[in-house]
């Protein structure tokens, strides 16, 4: 029995550390997908989890580049929420292939809505032209819950390649494929003309990394169950 327990405990340690990588890897406020090409027209989502258990999540406030604006900027009706897009006045002109660009879409604010513990939004947005002379775009990010409390999900990526901890939503720029001129979106995400306005909404967004992570730490823990049930087995053997 001492082994039976011994084994038990061993289990409940793996599930619990598994657990525990887990979360954290799906805690912050993340952007979907991650990578898009660079002079190319995406549809991405931000997405948001609840990290309490006490409170909802009643606003989402993210802030976009102004020293690498978008031209065409629009977003996906949400149930349940209402949305605010603002336009302000760069601090310098932007060449672009349509012009030069003098305002641009500083703020995107969601509201009205709840996301409860343990669960989490998406809120999509489409997005272009994205530049070519960076390679990522950072989306500040500010979470407002139920009580009051505010987090700013808002520290750059380091450079030493550790996790901040509030890390930005970050877009990463690769070069374009050389296939079509709009880069990996469809052609529904590209703008309708020539000028900047509003562009439509792509198809829906990829699956999560988060997701991904999550599998693998199941994964984790059914192979440390075989490990105990074939250990138990052994155990067990009658000898000759």
């Amino acid at each position: 029995m001492s082994f039976v327990r011994r084994a038990a405990t061993v289990l409940a340690a793996a599930t619990a550390l598994t657990v525990g990588l887990a979360i954290p890897a799906l805690a912050h406020v993340t952007i979907q997908p991650g990578t898009a090409e660079q002079g190319g027209f995406t549809k991405v989502a931000f997405r948001v989890p609840n990290e309490r258990d006490d409170a909802s999540t009643t606003k989402i406030e993210v802030s976009f580049p102004t020293d690498h604006p978008l031209a065409f900027v629009s977003v996906k009706p949400l149930p349940g929420w209402d949305v605010k897009v603002t336009q302000g006045k760069l601090p310098k002109p932007v060449k672009t292939e349509y012009g030069d660009l003098e305002e641009a879409v500083t703020k995107i604010v969601w509201s009205g809505g709840k996301i409860n513990p343990g669960e989490f939004q998406e809120f999509e947005v489409s997005m272009g032209q994205l530049p070519k002379d960076t390679d990522s775009l950072v989306f500040p990010t500010k979470q407002t819950y139920s009580g009051g409390e505010v987090v700013d999900w808002s520290d750059a990526p380091k450079t030493d390649g550790t996790e901040a901890e509030h890390p930005a939503p970050t877009l990463k720029l690769v070069p374009a494929s050389g296939g079509d001129k709009h880069g990996t979106a469809s052609a529904s995400a590209a703008p309708a003309a020539a000028a900047p306005s509003v562009a439509p909404v792509a198809a829906a967004t990829s699956a999560s990394d988060g997701t991904a992570r999550l599998l693998g730490g199941a994964g984790l823990v059914v192979g440390v169950i075989g490990v105990v049930i074939g250990a138990l087995g052994l155990r067990r053997r009658p000898t000759a």
